[in-house]
């Protein structure tokens, strides 16, 4: 799988799959999926680490996470490798961008994704200009999260439908290899995926998008209570770990494990 492979499934009306993806052991299972793409998002600072919101991702949590995916993936995979540029990363001018892209690239990324477009136009410029495919983010940006007064559907007024569409014809200019449309009207996400060449990969954006991207944990039902409206299940994982947590325990405590079979001789 390359870039250039999903700008062909877009041609061909084929849809592309992609998932988020953190640590080297949930890789290697990744890497023998059908899956198209991996992400490695910012959002790891909230699911693997704590945080309440993404901004607290940084350039080393990115680049640390984009290695041990690569590694988990193999030098075998064909999976299209993303990592998230972190909140500001891109916004303290070009030497910082530049160094920060490179940082992400050098631990295994095949692209950058960026959130927005308005006031990094040349930034998106130079790194495509450098070699470095980028995935543009539109609609809900989790990095704008205070300027947009929460996690809330984007596009549904006028004047934010008009200036998405304007902010996905922009991404194509500039070279984006692939669009992500976040929480965003299906019918917007249908005008504006007619009217690209590109890709555009939707989460919380309908079925109209030439892709669709969930968070692995959210999707395995590893997550807690989070289940926006956007969100399937294709597992509950959370239940099945207490599961096997609380058969342990039992086991344990009742002299059942470990037996003569998980014992040396």
């Amino acid at each position: 799988m390359s870039i250039l492979k999903l700008l062909a499934m877009k041609k061909e009306e084929q849809p592309i799959s992609m998932v988020t993806c953190y640590d080297a052991w949930s890789a290697k299972i990744l890497a023998k999926s059908s899956v198209d793409c991996v992400l490695v998002g910012d959002s790891v600072s909230m699911v693997v680490h704590g945080f309440d919101s993404t901004l607290s991702a940084t350039v080393d949590m990115m680049s640390n996470h984009v290695a041990a995916v690569t590694r988990g993936l193999g030098a075998s995979t064909e999976k299209v490798l993303v990592g998230d540029m972190p909140f500001m990363s891109f916004r303290k001018g070009k030497k910082e961008a530049m160094r920060a892209a490179e940082q992400i690239m050098r631990a295994g990324a095949h692209a950058v994704k960026l959130e927005g477009v308005w006031g990094h136009e040349k930034i998106i410029s130079h790194l495509v200009g450098s070699g470095i495919p980028v995935q543009g983010h539109i609609g809900l940006t989790p990095q704008s999260i205070h300027a947009l007064g929460g996690y809330k559907v984007q596009g549904r007024h006028e004047d934010q439908r008009e200036d998405l569409i304007k902010q996905a014809e922009q991404l194509e200019e500039l070279g984006c290899f692939s669009v992500v449309l976040e929480c965003v009207p299906k019918e917007l996400s249908r005008l504006i995926s007619s009217s690209l060449n590109i890709p555009t990969i939707g989460i919380g954006a309908g079925p109209y998008c030439d892709g669709q991207v969930l968070v692995m944990q959210d999707m395995l039902g590893l997550n807690g209570e989070f289940k926006p409206k956007f969100l399937k299940t294709y597992l509950e994982g959370g239940q099945k770990y207490l599961e096997a947590f609380n058969d342990f325990d039992k086991e344990v405590k009742a002299h059942h494990f470990p037996s003569d079979k998980e014992s040396y001789q």
